[in-house]
């Protein structure tokens, strides 16, 4: 189809909503273990809710597309994300924050599904890396942003006067984080108005992108190729929510960093960082085969998530943004290369990888867990595990569609 920049456009903004609702939990662990007096586990159970609506929820979401069409399953998706951020902010408590966290899950992983096949349609298969980097720089930056805004609302001499002043009664005085979910209800609120305004233009999806029926997903899941590309995801959101979570807790833990100024400045950077490292992905993916810019990134994440977790206290506020810039482009690489490596059924599997962002709900957790047997720091030392598979990809993987790289035409042509 002719490429839609308006389609792509939405998205971007769309991506930039995702990540502004859903990295915030890294920044808060500190103040909801404080507030709810919670261990390692009990905490990592609280993304374990968010990111397991992934699992439950992708390839029911796929199909919910093909059936009402993207612009209603987006709108759905908002409400639900509205309806989560709105519970929990009126009646804050540790299992209704879990409920309203797999509402807010299953209302992004019902986005991530309706438009990552969506982009590379709307902006074409062979810049469909380079555009999946771009929604990442997008991802980034909120994810950069949210946490400056919790720090802002939750310190200095007059946040209390400064919440109080925005929220009135609304949020409890001894939970004044609770103010940021409904920052997040109104923004949910806002996107559904947003998306209802807008006009959208036809978008055919070619037989190949349409999302199939179950026994399409079977036949899928069914194939080796298509469970190690599933594995992948699982494996990156679990290291990006492993390292993302647990930035401020560890920082406070071995290094007496206060998770209100310093940690969350630190777990802002990472995902600042996360920003930059898509900036210089995106030019990487036009000169570079981008096999091998994903084996380089993820050799130098290990190398820097071992210097932070070992390293003095200097090396760790350095070292855990690094991690963000090096996993910036891993995301969208993976996704490019898992659906330019097969030839049809897009569609439906791009709701399997989607449901891969479950790794989100596993892996932290299982972090918590052996922070709680082993400490921390032996905890973190299993996404070592997970950045290694991420590497592997880069070795195995067979596209069909390679990324275009700049002069590649030209040089097609003179051959």
């Amino acid at each position: 189809m002719k490429r839609n920049y308006l389609i792509v456009g939405l998205i971007l903004i769309i991506f930039f909503v995702i990540s502004f609702l859903t990295n915030i939990i890294g920044p808060l662990v500190p103040d909801i273990i404080k507030s709810f007096d919670l261990s390692l586990t009990l905490v990592a159970l609280l993304p374990f809710a968010f990111f397991i609506a992934y699992g439950v929820m992708s390839i029911p979401s796929g199909i919910l597309v093909e059936r009402i069409g993207e612009k209603k399953v987006m709108m759905l998706a908002f409400l639900l994300a509205f309806l989560g951020a709105f519970l929990f902010s009126w009646k804050p408590s540790y299992h209704l924050y879990l409920v309203s966290l797999f509402c807010i899950g299953a209302g992004m992983a019902m986005l991530q599904v309706a438009t990552h096949p969506l982009l590379r349609v709307a902006g074409g298969e062979e810049n469909f890396a380079f555009n999946s980097v771009l929604g990442q720089l997008f991802f980034g930056l909120a994810s950069f942003l949210s946490p400056l805004l919790y720090s802002y609302l939750l310190t200095g001499d007059n946040q209390s006067e400064r919440v109080n002043q925005i929220f009135g009664n609304l949020v409890p005085s001894d939970l004044p984080w609770i103010s940021l979910y409904w920052i997040f209800a109104v923004v949910s609120l806002l996107m559904v108005v947003i998306i209802f305004l807008i006009r959208f233009p036809q978008v055919d999806l070619k037989a190949d992108e349409k999302v199939g029926a179950w026994q399409t997903h079977v036949s899928l899941l069914k194939k080796p190729l298509v469970l190690m590309y599933f594995f992948a995801i699982f494996a990156y959101v679990g290291t990006e929510q492993g390292v993302a979570n647990w930035i401020s807790q560890f920082l406070e833990t071995y290094h007496e960093v206060d998770p209100q100024t310093l940690g969350a400045r630190t777990v802002a950077l990472f995902w600042g960082l996360m920003t930059a490292g898509a900036v210089l992905g995106l030019v990487l993916l036009k000169f570079v085969d981008s096999r091998k810019v994903l084996i380089g990134f993820s050799m130098a994440a290990i190398v820097s998530l071992l210097m932070a977790l070992v390293g003095s206290r200097s090396m760790a506020l350095i070292c855990f943004p690094l991690v963000g810039f090096f996993a910036s482009v891993m995301w969208s690489i993976i996704i490019a290369l898992a659906l330019n490596s097969v030839r049809n059924h897009h569609g439906s599997f791009s709701g399997i990888l989607v449901s891969g962002i479950a790794g989100g709900a596993i892996v932290p957790l299982i972090v918590g867990w052996l922070g709680d047997n082993f400490g921390l720091r032996a905890g973190m030392f299993f996404l070592f595990l997970t950045l290694a598979y991420i590497g592997s990809i880069g070795f195995w993987a067979k596209p069909i569609v390679n990324n275009k790289l700049l002069g590649q035409n030209k040089k097609l042509a003179t051959t």
